[in-house]
């Protein structure tokens, strides 16, 4: 393994009497000026900092000791040509690396944000936090997949303060990753230790998309699965929930640091109590809501919807006791019955229908045209 150089040991390593480009030397302060600083580097006559070289003005004073790093060993006019900025950077790399190796938490301001993540400042070098290392509280959730939208969601966290650790750095390549997720993992592990499986919980809606809700349990993200939002069949779930909205959840399941939640299951079915006084044979009357390929989704009642299949003739057999009993087989039509069927079933008409096939535990309800 190679050890790490420092500071200390590239000023060791210098000779005054035969300086060269990029060493590192010590000088006190003996001149500022509005564009520049003037060095006293000893034996080697004065050496001056330019503007461009310089990290920050504020901080230095006359008679101060600081190192630099020489840019040029004698210009033309007869003296050094210094950098404090490069002497900074190395410190900051020495710190952060530091930082790195104990797995410290930091915080971090973001100066900047592109579709990628949020771009931050820290010791004075600039790294990267990508979206994927937000925490549930930063992540912006957009409830579509305008990347423009996202952008505009991430310019809200500039100048915030957000704690995070070093995910990966590179001094070579100057690449510093940070992540908020990592820093706040023991906090969510702990939290997840409290939740189980049945509770029932309050948790605020963080985001909503197409297919079901992110909701925040102090610190832990769950998800309501669009199935889970309400018995009734879900098409938005922007009608259901909004962000910001603080809501009851059961917790259904929890693998790894995935937390399924429910809103449906802190009520009663309503399917159940639809279907009791419904049978095989029975006729109903309902409303075609929507078609498929196969056939049509019929609500039999508000909360009911059955299938009415194009396909798979209806037949009567003899059933326990010699009764009769109706059921769907897989013998298709001919094409002729079948363009007869989709001419009688539109979106929108109510119609007579039979009930096939009834099963209750799987929530499936089989129909035909009466």
């Amino acid at each position: 393994m190679t050890k790490s150089v420092t500071m200390d040991d590239l000023l060791k390593d210098v000779e005054l009497d035969n300086i060269s480009a990029s060493d590192f030397i010590e000088g006190k302060i003996i001149s500022i000026q509005k564009h520049e600083v003037w060095l006293d580097i000893g034996h080697l006559g004065v050496g001056v900092v330019s503007r461009r070289e310089l990290v920050n003005n504020s901080d230095l004073e006359v008679g101060q000791t600081v190192t630099a790093s020489v840019v040029h060993p004698e210009t033309k006019h007869g003296h050094a040509l210094l950098s404090l900025r490069r002497v900074m950077k190395d410190k900051s790399w020495e710190e952060i690396q530091k930082i790195y190796d104990n797995n410290q938490i930091v915080s971090v301001n973001g100066y900047d944000a592109n579709r990628g993540g949020l771009l931050v400042e820290f010791e004075g070098i600039r790294g990267f936090l990508p979206i994927s290392q937000l925490s549930i509280n930063h992540y912006p959730r957009v409830n579509s997949s305008d990347k423009e939208e996202v952008v505009a969601k991430l310019n809200q966290l500039i100048g915030k303060s957000i704690k995070v650790c070093i995910l990966d750095l590179n001094r070579k390549e100057n690449k510093l990753i940070f992540s908020e997720k990592e820093a706040l993992k023991e906090v969510v592990s702990e939290q997840l230790k409290k939740l189980s499986v049945g509770d029932v919980v309050d948790g605020v809606v963080t985001g909503v998309t197409h297919f079901g809700a992110f909701v925040n349990i102090d610190g832990v993200e769950g998800l309501i699965h669009i199935s889970e939002i309400s018995w009734g069949r879900v098409e938005d779930p922007h009608k259901h929930v909004k962000v910001g909205e603080t809501v009851k959840v059961k917790i259904i399941s929890i693998v790894d640091e995935r937390v399924a939640l429910s809103l449906k299951q802190l009520t009663d079915d309503p399917w159940e109590q639809e279907v009791k006084g419904l049978k095989e044979g029975s006729e109903v009357e309902g409303v075609i809501t929507r078609t498929t390929p196969y056939g049509a989704f019929v609500r039999i009642s508000p909360v009911v919807e059955a299938l009415l299949y194009l396909f798979g003739e209806s037949q009567t057999e003899d059933g326990e006791g010699g009764v009769a009993k109706t059921k769907a087989t897989k013998t298709k039509p001919d094409q002729a019955k079948i363009e007869d069927l989709k001419k009688n079933i539109k979106v929108g008409d109510t119609k007579q229908f039979v009930i096939v096939s009834l099963d209750k535990e799987a929530r499936k309800i089989s129909l035909k045209l009466k």
